[in-house]
């Protein structure tokens, strides 16, 4: 009797065993079948994978071979005769569609709400955004009104700032008042010169304390205005709650850099329409994700920009701020591969889909139309006067280059500058 219930004991824990191994075998192998079963799904990589990957194909060394052919920039990439034609063509495409500009980021926030903007993934397997939105910043968010940037607050956040203008002009008077006591006292030139020096950085201080507490009741000081931009800062803070299904905190300065960092990723859907169709072509070719380097610029963005990047547009309404322009960076490309990219451009324009310029800060500026028709003759010319005077940049290509004078002729031109010859 107790041999065979010895028996039922060891059958029962060897059944137990081998249902506890298949049970191991299918939980960790299940993983893999599916993957065997769904090739696509092993394929998908995030977005950060594609960027890592993709910035080294980007900067990769295209070796000498590449560039053994000649750069020919098609004449549709130059710039016109008349050089306001291209800033023109733009404008006159915004009153023809009556296209809407960001002023600043609230602006934009509206519109990728409505739908007008589309946020991109930082990278796919044929583009990748390339210093897209490298000077957004941490600053509170505001208002970009007649050319003043006024700062966004909810009305407690708004007492805390007065209070705050105050404590420090407080501070700054006392020390003022300190060194003007200390410097009246006989002392060393060099001590004195010192003293003024710390007395005139502490004035301009609370002159800016001044200007801002300025702004703030010119804006806020008025009820309707103020009600308005309190609602403005409540739409904000609700958007950045679900934005692109990440939560931001808008009172949080790193959060408020990665939230405008996330918002420059847009564009209107017609123009990323055309970077898809030129990164797929560029990433068929050359196995490369096409290097894009600026999308959307609101308006208050683009005079930060300016001051490190002088082609930056500030004319009453700039390209990037329609959100139909956008940037290639063509820096590391070989010239087999900006040949080909410019050819893609020269045919896209020829089509009347686009108008394009060779920029020499190793930028090709493309500016989508929306419709995929270009503006008329007659309207361009009639938005002329919107652009500023023609002015001779340095970075832009010329539609006829100059040519170049040999050491004889620039001799001539020196020694006798009356005896030019007509040829």
């Amino acid at each position: 009797m107790k041999q065979r219930a010895r028996r039922y004991i060891a059958l029962i824990l060897i059944s137990a065993a081998f249902g506890v191994a298949v049970w191991a075998l299918l939980h960790f192998t299940a993983r893999k079948w599916h993957r065997a079963a769904n090739p696509v799904a092993a394929n998908i990589r995030s977005a950060e994978e594609l960027w890592a990957e993709g910035i080294e194909k980007v900067k990769a060394d295209r070796g000498e071979e590449a560039n053994k052919v000649a750069l020919v920039i098609p004449p549709q990439l130059q710039h016109y005769e008349e050089r306001r034609w291209f800033l023109a063509t733009q404008v006159a495409e915004v009153h023809k569609q009556n296209v809407q500009s960001c002023q600043d980021f609230v602006d934009l926030a509206a519109m990728i709400v409505r739908g007008e903007m589309k946020t991109v993934p930082a990278a796919t397997k044929s583009y990748i955004l390339f210093g897209v939105g490298a000077r957004a910043n941490g600053d509170v968010f505001d208002r970009y009104q007649d050319n003043q940037n006024v700062e966004l607050y909810s009305e407690v956040q708004l007492r805390d700032r007065y209070a705050e203008i105050e404590v420090a002009r407080a501070r700054l008077q006392k020390e003022i008042a300190d060194l003007n006591s200390s410097s009246s006292a006989p002392k060393k030139s060099k001590t004195k010169s010192s003293a003024s020096k710390e007395i005139a950085a502490r004035q301009q201080q609370l002159q800016s304390l001044d200007e801002s507490k300025t702004l703030l009741d010119q804006f806020y000081g008025q009820p309707p205005v103020r009600e308005k931009l309190f609602n403005e800062y409540e739409s904000l803070k609700t958007l950045a709650k679900n934005f692109g299904g990440r939560t931001f905190d808008i009172d949080n300065p790193a959060d408020r850099e990665a939230l405008k960092l996330s918002m420059l990723r847009s564009i209107r859907p017609e123009a990323f329409k055309v970077i898809e169709e030129i990164a797929a072509g560029y990433q068929g070719a050359f196995d490369r994700p096409l290097p894009v380097s600026s999308l959307v610029r609101p308006e208050q963005y683009q005079h930060i920009l300016r001051r490190v990047n002088r082609s930056a547009t500030l004319i009453d309404t700039p390209p990037h701020s329609t959100g139909l322009a956008f940037d290639i960076d063509y820096r590391y490309m070989s010239v087999s591969e900006q040949n080909f990219v410019m050819n893609e451009l020269a045919r896209l324009k020829d089509q009347g889909r686009i108008e394009v310029l060779r920029e020499r800060n190793a930028n090709y500026h493309v500016f989508v139309f929306l419709d995929g028709t270009r503006p008329s003759d007659a309207l361009i010319t009639a938005s002329l006067d919107e652009v500023a005077p023609p002015v001779k940049e340095a970075n832009h290509a010329e539609t006829k280059p100059a040519k170049a004078k040999s050491k004889s002729q620039e001799k001539k031109k020196t020694t006798k500058p009356r005896a030019r010859k007509r040829r």
